[in-house]
């Protein structure tokens, strides 16, 4: 969907990376022009040197990459969609692409920034994360400002600031969102790993749990579940879709060990779990087997290609809850199996995810259920 973005001196043609061509979510949120208007209203461009940059961070599709086009800047983000969204925007905006770096979460922090704008992330250790590596590359001068709608700033969102910038202050709430302010200070800084890891007792596996990974804290429950109930089958190329931090794509190379798994996500730092969680627990030729790979689920992969595709489909993108999601991995699944080959899913009972695979695949058989999951198996028969 495109959508023209007008504020202060420019107007920009924003498009928000679809799941699929039905998605209709909006590409800019009123943090992204709170963010853009503080700018303009304290004239924060003057601040900026001939060698130093701005650092966007968590841009969601654009609309910071494309506003500040005439200045030298880096953005970060965790998310695949995201940046290829960015990519795009900068396109239709023909925005030279000359001075913008885009970069993965993973990848260090640049050094010589003066202004940091930061769209609050959904989680909170994500936020941590981003916090311990700016500080890294902070200076006494270096602007820092934080947006995000009202309900994602807490206390808890604050004292992170407090503890690895410095003094924090917010500003008032304009369109359900708000600024933060952090003036950097110099402070002790905690040393800590913001990385996780626990046990899967069954398997006598250790998770190793980046940052942004889903249910980074603990086993999810509906991924135990899928674990738990894996089809039978002579299956040799298997995807784990939306593998998170790989748990079911690591089960089914458990129980298919000549199977090659492919991992995919659009989390860089879940692929990247995923990644480290094969090589550990796992023996090497199954991990060396492996394929890792961020991506907008299965969009460029080719026809006919596996035979079991195994996933939890999440049903939220970014803050927005939405099954476009769903659809879009399902009808992609569809198009990558091969005849015969098996999507099997787990869902929350009360999505109706039956539903939706019944249109799609023409079949849908309901393989187990409990309480609050329900286990769906369909076929590709044509």
């Amino acid at each position: 969907m495109n959508e023209t973005l007008n504020i202060a001196d420019q107007t920009l043609i924003l498009h928000r990376h679809p799941r699929n061509k039905q998605e209709t979510l909006q590409a800019w949120d009123s943090a992204d022009e709170y963010l853009i208007n503080y700018f303009n209203d304290n004239e924060l461009g003057k601040h900026l040197g001939e060698d130093e940059q701005m650092l966007l961070i968590n841009d969601g599709f654009g609309a910071l990459s494309c506003y500040f086009q005439e200045f030298e800047r880096t953005v970060i983000s965790d998310s695949y969609l995201s940046l290829n969204s960015i990519k795009l925007n900068l396109q239709r905006n023909n925005c030279s692409e000359e001075n913008i770096l885009i970069q993965d979460s993973l990848q260090s922090f640049p050094k010589n920034i003066k202004l940091v704008f930061i769209k609050i992330p959904k989680t909170l250790s994500y936020l941590e994360y981003i916090l311990q590596q700016l500080r890294e590359v902070l200076s006494p001068e270096t602007i820092i400002v934080a947006a995000g709608k009202v309900n994602m700033i807490h206390n808890s969102t604050l004292q992170l600031f407090e503890q690895y910038i410095g003094s924090t202050k917010t500003s008032l709430a304009k369109k359900k969102s708000r600024l933060i302010f952090s003036l950097v200070e110099q402070q002790q800084v905690p040393e800590k790993e913001i990385a996780i890891t626990w046990e899967i007792e069954k398997q006598q596996w250790k998770i190793h749990n980046h940052a942004n990974v889903f249910s980074r804290n603990h086993l999810d429950i509906g991924g135990r579940y899928l674990m738990d109930n894996l089809p039978e089958g002579d299956f040799s190329k298997i995807v784990d879709l939306g593998c998170g931090n790989g748990i079911v794509g690591m089960a089914a190379a458990d129980a298919f060990p000549k199977a090659q798994i492919t991992f995919i996500d659009e989390s860089y730092m879940a692929i990247d779990s995923a990644r480290i969680n094969m090589h550990k627990n796992l023996p090497e030729e199954q991990a060396e087997n492996a394929r890792f790979v961020v991506n907008n689920g299965l969009v460029g992969f080719k026809p006919n290609s596996y035979d079991l595709i195994l996933c939890n489909p999440p049903f939220h993108q970014q803050q927005a809850i939405t099954d476009n999601i769903a659809w879009s991995m399902f009808n992609d699944a569809r198009f990558c199996l091969v005849d015969g080959g098996e999507l099997v899913i787990v869902g929350n009972r009360h999505l109706d995810y039956q539903d939706k695979l019944e249109r799609i695949f023409g079949n849908c058989e309901l393989v187990t259920e409990n309480q609050k999951f329900v286990i769906l198996r369909s076929v590709k028969t044509d």
